[in-house]
């Protein structure tokens, strides 16, 4: 089962998109905190990352600037 991150600060669409994913029996993981979904993305093994772009806490290159130097 692959299993999927979803860093979301709406909670409603986070549960929305998790319930989804869960019906079409994918594994996940909700983060609604932008700094936390990162650390989460960089210390456990994912096999997709859904990630709200417009996160306040973080700058929009900092995601992918990450996770390049880690996977």
């Amino acid at each position: 089962m692959a299993k999927i991150l979803i860093i979301e600060d709406e909670k409603n669409l986070a549960r929305f998109v998790q319930l989804e994913l869960q019906h079409e029996e994918y594994e996940t993981v909700v983060e609604n905190n932008g700094r936390r979904g990162l650390d989460l993305a960089l210390n456990e093994k994912f096999d997709a990352i859904l990630l709200d772009l417009m996160l306040s806490l973080i700058h929009i290159s900092e995601p992918t600037r990450l996770m390049d130097i880690s996977y």
